[in-house]
């Protein structure tokens, strides 16, 4: 063999590994972003049944504190907002938006024994205590999943190949910075009475 010959194959030897590597990076990238994408869909799936609880909650509440309407009706324009969100930073104000509504009606709650005690209310309430839990736990795994993807994507040179197939970050799912969680204690107003 000569040496033209050793250098050609070289050459070739060369762009296959490339070509391997782009492979196996581009891969890695598509599964990393769909488990941000399954990750997202929990969210999603646990938003959706926090929503379709919220009408219960309301009706429930209307038959004890129906004159407290804006509360209602602000959970309930919270609750459309968040259906009609697209996208994690818009799902993300909408959700934050129908928990301070949720946090305002339990305070109002605060206000009606008879409504505290009514056993299809305490279960509304502790299911929607229930759900609360999965979306923190979704949102920490979703959270997870969109680090380690957008890490992927923007360490050198695996950057390089994200750019060539335009492979864009996912954005976070926050909760708001300055929201205290709705801590509801129905223990010291059963003692009032």
């Amino acid at each position: 063999m000569n040496a033209v010959t050793i250098i050609i194959i070289g050459v070739l030897a060369l762009i296959f590994l490339f070509a391997i590597a782009v492979l196996v990076t581009y891969n890695g990238f598509v599964r990393s972003r769909l488990r941000t994408r399954e990750a997202w869909s929990a969210i999603d799936v646990q938003l959706k049944r926090r929503a379709s609880l919220v009408p219960s909650l309301v009706e429930t509440v209307k038959g004890y504190a129906g004159h407290e309407r804006e509360t209602l009706e602000e959970v309930t324009r919270a609750r459309g907002a968040l259906q009609t969100a697209n996208g994690t930073a818009e799902t993300a104000v909408a959700n934050n938006m129908l928990t301070q509504a949720l946090g305002r009606l339990f305070a109002l709650v605060e206000n009606y024994p008879q409504l505290r005690a009514s056993e299809n209310f305490m279960a509304l309430q502790k299911e929607l205590s229930d759900i609360e839990e999965k979306i923190a736990y979704a949102r920490q795994f979703y959270n997870q999943n969109a680090l380690a993807y957008n890490a992927s994507i923007q360490v050198f040179p695996q950057s390089v190949i994200a750019g060539i197939f335009n492979f864009q970050p996912a954005e976070f799912f926050a909760a708001e910075e300055s929201r205290e969680d709705v801590q509801v204690d129905f223990s010291r107003s059963e003692a009032r009475k």
